[in-house]
């Protein structure tokens, strides 16, 4: 890799000052102190449960430390000129890479030469040229680790912070990897990675090795890591920390290499930043949150039309379920000469599930599969508002058609009553939000969960309270006081009586010749005389409610780097 391609101009040096972490009560991390310097590659190592990825976050200024200060360059960790790849990949494995990395680039910019610029320069840093046009999925393991390593060094930043990089990779693609690394630093970039391989240590500049109860055993040269512990191989250094604990010698880094960010913790001061000048002052919060809003519809919608099965499955399963409602109900159940109370009470039941059904399987899968990517766009620039509205921007006009197509061939097979375009256009409404409340509930879970599998099994359990208590099976009035009060949380409730009220199907059939109908109808009490607006506004505020709480998961699962 040519030096100085891709990198910043000169790294940062990162400093820790007697950090402590503790998490969940239990102290992962104890008065820590460290330098990793400028152009070097710093290696923290130990065993599993140590806190190498707490230090590696604590480091990085992703999590504070509960004791202790991290300083780069002498003041706070700041996110610009960070990058930070976790061991998850990073990119849309659907998509061509450079695809990808255009993306990516697009939502830090501006980047210096434009976008196209950047992302050919970063592919030839890595060796990626080649693999420019194949998909992130098709890429092989070391190929991966160095694609997510290029979404950082697109912004060229000072300090890169890895998180197990050569995890999973076989021998020769981790030593490839390790060295296009080192020359990372070489060119200006401070490297810091965590590492349980004892290969990687002698390809690092500097060992970091932490004990099991998450204090300093070793830091230093890691030429000196097998005499220090008095063992032959870097292997057997695991095993001595492991028996011995926290070493009381423990090498450290000299005192005098850790005053400057001493005397600048006593201070509390920080480098005092510079006044923005017309050039590079930040852009307007709106223009910001509307530039990231189109750029991630843009690429929500490539993702959907690149994944043929899941395109299939957004067109294909409304068809599907739009072929079984015909099949299950027969014509004319609100034909007044010849009625079907029970029929038509179940069409409009099925109809407003149907609408639900539809949003919520758009939503389930939407944030569980790209959360990785969300938690490393989130550290430095993406917006919680703009990513969550293009997730509308895109699933909603799916969902309208799907709506719309239900409605429409159940009309022209005669499964629904005519009515004028006013009756439809109000029925449409009511499927719209109540789509819209689901998509809002799904992304919601897929926000809550930490893998896909967890997700599909909440479908099931979100489903089933919206059949049992929507008041089609057991009347609203029916039901007991504890089941009544559920009813009013579940959205199906309110489109199913909005349905009903819009049909006015409790007026129907009073003076019809079926003596089934009115006492049918009568055990529904006033469910249907509820104006639709009452139905929208609920709806409505679901989905705003299902948003907010979105947004404020995420948040809380994607912090901003210091939050």
């Amino acid at each position: 890799m040519p030096s100085g391609v891709g990198v910043g101009e000169h790294g940062v040096r990162v400093a820790a000052c007697g950090v402590s972490r503790t998490l969940g009560g239990r102290t992962v991390l104890r008065d820590v102190s460290l330098v990793a310097e400028a152009g070097e590659v710093s290696a923290v190592a130990g065993g599993s449960g140590s806190g190498k990825t707490t230090l590696l976050h604590t480091l990085a200024g992703i999590r504070p430390p509960s004791a202790g200060r991290v300083r780069h360059d002498g003041g706070r960790p700041d996110a610009r000129g960070l990058g930070y790849v976790p061991q998850d990949d990073i990119l849309h494995r659907a998509l061509p890479l450079a695809h990808s990395l255009r993306y990516a680039a697009a939502l830090r910019g501006p980047i210096d030469g434009g976008v196209e610029a950047a992302v050919a320069r970063t592919l030839a840093a890595l060796g990626l040229t080649g693999c420019a046009d194949r998909r992130v999925g098709a890429l092989s393991g070391g190929e991966r680790k160095r694609a997510s390593i290029a979404v950082e060094l697109l912004t060229r930043p000072r300090v890169l912070f890895l998180d197990e990089p050569t995890s999973g990779l076989d021998p020769a693609a981790a030593a490839e990897l390790m060295a296009v690394l080192r020359e990372l630093a070489r060119a200006g970039t401070t490297v810091v990675l965590t590492t349980h391989a004892p290969t990687d240590l002698l390809r690092c500049d500097r060992v970091v090795f932490l004990a099991p109860d998450g204090r300093l055993a070793y830091v230093g040269d890691p030429r000196g890591l097998r005499a220090h512990f008095g063992v032959e191989t870097e292997a057997d250094v695991y095993a001595a920390v492991a028996a011995r604990g926290a070493s009381a010698d423990a090498e450290r880094e000299p005192e005098l290499e850790l005053e400057p960010e001493l005397a600048a913790l006593e201070a509390e001061s920080a480098p005092a930043p510079k006044p923005a000048s017309a050039v590079d002052r930040p852009a307007p919060q709106v223009d910001r949150a509307l530039r990231q809003w189109s750029i991630l519809a843009r690429r929500d919608l490539e993702l959907i039309a690149r994944d043929r099965l899941a395109a299939a499955m957004l067109v294909g399963s409304p068809l599907v379920i739009v072929a079984m409602f015909a099949m299950l109900f027969r014509p004319g159940a609100f034909d007044p000469a010849d009625p079907s109370p029970s029929g038509a009470a179940m069409i409009l039941f099925w109809i407003a599930f149907g609408g639900f059904f539809f949003g919520l399987t758009y939503g389930l899968l939407q944030i569980c599969v790209e959360l990785p990517i969300v938690r490393r766009e989130r550290l430095t620039v993406l917006r919680i508002g703009p990513y969550v509205a293009a997730k509308f921007t895109v699933l909603l006009p799916i969902l309208a058609f799907a709506d719309v197509l239900l409605l429409a061939v159940l009309r022209a097979l005669d499964r629904l009553p005519g009515a004028s375009w006013g009756v439809y256009g109000s029925l449409l409404t009511t499927l719209l939000l109540a789509s819209a409340a689901a998509l809002a509930l799904g992304l919601l879970t897929s926000a809550a969960v930490t893998e896909v599998g967890q997700a599909t099994l909440m479908l099931p359990l979100l489903c089933f309270p919206q059949v049992l208590f929507s008041g089609a099976f057991v009347p609203v009035p029916r039901m007991p006081v504890i089941g009544h009060t559920l009813s009013y949380a579940m959205t199906n409730r309110w489109a199913f009586e909005a349905l009903g009220n819009d049909l006015d199907l409790p007026g129907r059939w009073a003076h019809g010749r079926s003596a089934l109908g009115p006492p049918l109808l009568a055990s529904y009490g006033d469910s249907f005389d509820h104006p639709p607006a009452l139905g929208w506004a609920v709806l409505t505020g679901c989905a705003v409610l299902f948003v907010a709480a979105t947004c404020a998961v995420l948040a809380r699962r994607c912090p901003r780097a210091g939050g």
